[in-house]
């Protein structure tokens, strides 16, 4: 309500509007602030599928172990139950007995821990897809046929910069200086002065209907007040731009350490699936053979025994890093 002549009020209406490309830079920033939010989307599933794909490595692992232990206590639980036929018919010592008694519980033992350990990586594997554990299982045997396939090398070239412009957390970082970037040009553009529209009667009742328009400038008094959002835009572009960088060197840093550890462990599985499985299975049919013919004796015997499962619970953690640097490899790659 206004009285422009001193003798009735009116209505009128009045608008002030920033400058035009501010609305512009808004909508830009807007826009930038929603592809912001999809990179941070794409980082959080990317870190989800690592996790399940590890939490499924475990569960395999374990697996393998347990069935390995299995194994090694099913031959160790017939060798005590030999000894104890043996001491009772006066053929071995106490000493072998005790220590046959002894070998096999241990073995027991450790069985146990690898069944608490295969039902834990079922529980988190469950967790992360949502599902019940009671039949969770991979359904894969590591152990008794080495089939895990090796590539041809495909991540010799895994270094070119080219292989991680996919990474969630490069794209995260290059569209925040894009937000920075729009956000400095917002903050130079409500400096700008803005305009002021409005309609009123600014006479008489009988005025012209084009008299009792109006138009302005809002002017930025305080001016200062503009200058230091600019600068505290500008200190956010800035600090931006280092971020990216410091991500960057993290994600390169990351990438040439799993591709060392997919070159070292790929280089150990397949020692142990041309050679030292092979052995692991020959040391234990010949340790066998030779304990029933009499020919070796028991320490010995076992020596063996825990040698050659030593050499697949070996294999086992070879696969398992050469498996976890392959999936760190693909989690950095963005896929």
């Amino acid at each position: 309500m206004e009285s422009p002549t001193g003798e009735f009020y009116t209505l009128g209406v009045q608008q002030t509007f920033e400058f035009p490309t501010v609305y512009t830079r808004q909508a830009q920033v807007g826009r930038a602030q929603v592809t912001l939010a999809q990179r941070n989307q794409q980082i959080s599933r990317n870190t989800v599928q690592r996790e399940v794909r590890l939490s499924y490595l475990a569960l395999q692992i374990a697996e393998a172990q347990q069935r390995q232990l299995a194994s090694q206590d099913s031959l160790l639980r017939t060798l005590a139950a030999a000894s104890e036929r043996l001491y009772a018919a006066g053929e071995v010592d106490y000493l072998q007995r005790v220590s046959t008694e002894a070998e096999s519980r241990q073995a027991a033992n450790r069985l146990q821990q690898a069944a608490a350990d295969r039902r834990a990586a079922q529980a988190r594997l469950g967790l992360l897809l949502g599902q019940s554990t009671a039949e969770l299982t991979t359904g894969a045997d590591l152990v008794a046929l080495g089939t895990v396939i090796l590539p041809p090398s495909p991540v010799a070239t895994a270094t070119d910069s080219a292989q991680l412009q996919a990474n969630p957390q490069l794209a995260f970082a290059l569209q925040n200086i894009e937000v920075s970037r729009l956000n400095l040009r917002l903050a130079r553009a409500r400096a700008l002065p803005g305009v002021i529209l409005g309609y009123q009667n600014q006479g008489e009742r009988d005025s012209p209907i084009k008299n009792r328009f109006q138009a302005g400038l809002s002017l930025p008094l305080y001016f200062w007040t503009y200058r230091s959002q600019v600068r505290a835009a500008d200190a956010r572009l800035q600090a931006s731009l280092a971020q990216r960088a410091a991500t960057t060197l993290e994600v390169s840093r990351e990438s040439q350490q799993a591709l060392a550890d997919v070159t070292k462990f790929e280089a150990s599985v397949r020692y142990f699936q041309q050679t030292g499985l092979p052995q692991s299975t020959t040391i234990i049919s010949t340790a066998q053979r030779l304990f029933k013919a009499g020919e070796v004796s028991y320490y010995l015997f076992v020596q063996s025994v825990n040698q050659a499962f030593q050499i697949r619970a070996d294999y086992l953690a070879a696969v398992r890093g050469y498996q976890e640097a392959l999936i760190q490899l693909n989690f950095l790659r963005g896929q």
